[in-house]
This record gives C-alpha cells, structure tokens and sequence, in this order.
C-alpha cells in the first residue's frame, strides 16, 4: 500500500510531473483491503487482519489520503504533524490482482490494476500510463492482495498499540535471501489500523520522517462486480506511455 514498487514510482515520475503525488499508500492501501470479517473487538488485531485477507474477495469504499511532516524550525511545535497534501476518492478491488484506485479531488487520476498491467490515468494531462503488474509487486504491501499465498508469507505481523480507537499492526516485510537489495520498501514503518474486523487506516512512515495516512470509510464487503469493471480504454486523443 506498495501500497507501487519503487522501480514503477521512478518510471513514472519521470512521465508525471512531480505535483502529482500517487504515494504507494495507494497501492499499500488497496493490496490491504483485499479481503474482511466483522470480528469481536476483543480479536488481536493481527488476527483481524488474517481474517479480513482470507475472507473477502471484492470490497469497495471510500479513502482520504493525507500527506504529513514534522513542524520545521520556525513553526508552532506543538500542533503535531502538519497536512501538505490531501487527497480523496474511492476504491474497488477484486482478489487476486485487480483493483481502482479513483482519485477525485483536488484532481481527477486512476490508478488500475486489470490483473495483467498497471494502468495510470490522468484526466488532465489527458494521458495513461501502462505498465506489467507483474513480480516487481512482490515484495510490497501488493502482495496481500495480489498473492494467493497467506499474509504471512510475505510479512511478519507485528502487534502494536490500541490508538484512535483501532488495534495497530505493524508489517515487516520479511527478507528474502535470494533479493539483490533486502530493503526494497521506501518505508521504514508499515501500519494498519483494525476496528470491528476492517481496516480503517494505513500508516506509511519513510527514512526521513514523513508520513503517509490513509483513512477508509463506508467499506462494503463481497460485492457483485460487473466483468468489465476493471477494463480501461484510453479516450480518443489521449497520450498512451507503455513502459516495460
């Protein structure tokens, strides 16, 4: 939730201008709901998790993506992380490996997975960019939904503390010997956040300090999805990127 794999944010960032900013709390978050439970709050929240992924195959809700950093120098240091962006749209995914991440304000962009390619869409720069949604998803938070294994194949989930009224669980990507680069995550801290059974939150925290929030509301498990749901056809007229 990630959420894309870093190879995938440096491709298109080369293609997207730097104001566009698609965190892999899109990908993190998404890969999380991939399934869900109504459990007793008395469940770990590790185990909610479990069975939230081994339970739902389709979902759809809404998300707010927040943006935030320490307070500099010359700011109040008393009023916590401070907001630099701010996002908000809605999401529907299907397991394994097809999801949309639909971002509607400040600007309107889509971020598709179809089970074969990664699709983003940008209605103002009129332009979609595919890529393979292949192995390079592996070793981030896409796993969980794009994965039919067990959550615990790719993470060591980690029980945190009870705050904002959810159960936190922390995710440690667990390390593979045969990886060229054994910290492929641009996160240091990987969080999610259980209530009643459902993830709320997801919390991205990198080297430097900054943090990625996404909240989710109005989820809604095991819906019908129609088989074209996932399919996208660039208008007429719009730039098409296929990056390899």
């Amino acid at each position: 939730m990630a959420a894309i794999a870093k190879s995938f944010i440096v491709l298109l960032n080369k293609a997207i201008p730097l104001r566009r900013f698609f965190s892999v709390a899109a990908l993190g978050l998404t890969v999380l709901l991939s399934s869900g439970l109504t459990l007793a709050e008395s469940e770990s929240g590790a185990e909610q998790l479990r069975q939230f992924v081994r339970n739902s195959k389709t979902a759809e809700g809404d998300f707010v993506q927040q943006q935030l950093r320490a307070p500099k120098a010359n700011e109040p240091q008393d009023k916590g992380l401070k907001v630099v962006r701010q996002t908000q749209g809605r999401f529907v995914f299907q397991r394994p490996g097809r999801f949309i991440w639909d971002t509607q304000k400040p600007y309107e962009q889509k971020l598709i997975a179809d089970g074969k390619q990664l699709i983003l869409w940008d209605k103002d720069l009129n332009q979609a960019t595919f890529r393979p949604a292949g192995q390079a998803l592996a070793a981030t938070p896409a796993a969980i939904l794009f994965g039919e294994t067990s959550l615990d194949q790719h993470f060591d989930l980690v029980e945190g503390e009870d705050r904002l009224g959810m159960k936190w669980v922390a995710l440690a990507p667990k390390k593979n010997p045969n990886a060229k680069n054994s910290n492929d995550l641009p996160y240091t801290k990987i969080s999610v956040g259980m209530a009643n059974g459902l993830p709320k939150a997801l919390e991205l925290i990198d080297g430097l300090g900054s943090v990625v929030l996404v909240t989710l509301d109005k989820i809604q498990l095991n819906v019908n999805l129609p088989a074209n749901r996932f399919t996208f056809i660039p208008p007429a007229g719009a730039e098409v990127l296929r990056l390899n």
